[in-house]
């Protein structure tokens, strides 16, 4: 086995707790591009949620790729947009109504990076959520919307107790048509049915001609469950979910103790171990 393309979730993986990159990671990463590894952030954030940390990490060109909106838009970090899988107007309208009448905190995002919601008082979780990720953030109802307006995704966000208590009505109501997932304790996510982390790491493994085997995904969630399914190699942070432990092929530091670097040099992916 010789890994050729490494995927990596963002939040709570690549990135420390305190949502920055810690040098251990960044050394690690440019070892081992300079080896001809491809590097794939594999996130559910929109593009411009991650642009800073590609420019930290040096990936950059057409010849490198990014995994956004957990997977329903698969690019080059140069912009050429590999593949897009989108949720209907019709759709948006139904999820809208639901979450209004749940009097639960709704947004959706566009293939722009820019977040919408119908909410006139804004979950503040929404508004977080824009900033993190250098998103635009319009209040907006869909009669104010073009009538072919497509999102890339829904986001319920609110406390995980808010979450636990409706995630079972988002899923009988909608799990039949689109897919439905707890990307974290705070998000509870609807996206295309064809949609998950790892049919686009399979889109994109097919463009590059690479086998399963040559590919490791790094990840912590329940969103990252589908490529851990699809890659030779799965490996679970340690500060990451139970469930995502438990279908990994190997557990590594947390992202707070050098998770991702341990991976690298465990894997021999930088050409000696990273301090």
């Amino acid at each position: 086995m010789s890994i050729q393309l490494v995927a990596i979730d963002v939040d709570d993986t690549l990135l420390n707790s305190k949502g920055k990159l810690s040098s251990s990671t960044i050394t690690a990463v440019k070892a081992a591009l300079a080896q001809g590894v491809k590097v794939v952030l594999c996130s559910g954030r929109p593009l411009a949620g991650v642009q800073l940390f590609l420019d930290q990490l040096g990936i950059s060109g057409d010849d490198q790729y990014v995994i956004t909106y957990n997977g329903a838009i698969t690019a080059t970090v140069a912009g050429e947009v590999l593949a897009k899988h989108l949720v209907t107007n019709q759709q948006y309208r139904e999820l809208t109504t639901f979450a209004q009448a749940h009097q639960a905190g709704f947004n959706v995002l566009d293939t722009h990076s820019v977040i919408y919601t119908a909410d006139r008082d804004v979950n503040p979780i929404t508004v977080v959520q824009a900033w993190e990720n250098s998103a635009g953030l319009l209040i907006r109802t869909p009669d104010e919307l073009p009538a072919d307006f497509e999102i890339t995704k829904g986001v319920f966000g609110g406390t995980a107790e808010e979450l636990d208590a409706i995630e079972p009505a988002v899923r009988s109501t909608f799990g039949d048509d689109l897919y439905v997932v707890r990307a974290a304790a705070n998000f509870l996510e609807v996206l295309n049915p064809v949609v998950n982390k790892g049919q686009a790491l399979r889109e994109l493994a097919r463009k590059l001609n690479l086998p399963a085997s040559d590919i490791m995904a790094i990840g912590d969630e329940r969103n990252d469950l589908p490529m851990f399914a699809f890659a030779g190699t799965a490996v679970a942070m340690g500060n990451g979910n139970p469930v995502a432990k438990g279908q990994a092929d190997y557990v590594t530091a947390t992202n707070d103790e050098g998770g991702i670097a341990q991976a690298f040099t465990e894997f021999k992916l930088t050409p000696a171990p990273v301090k």
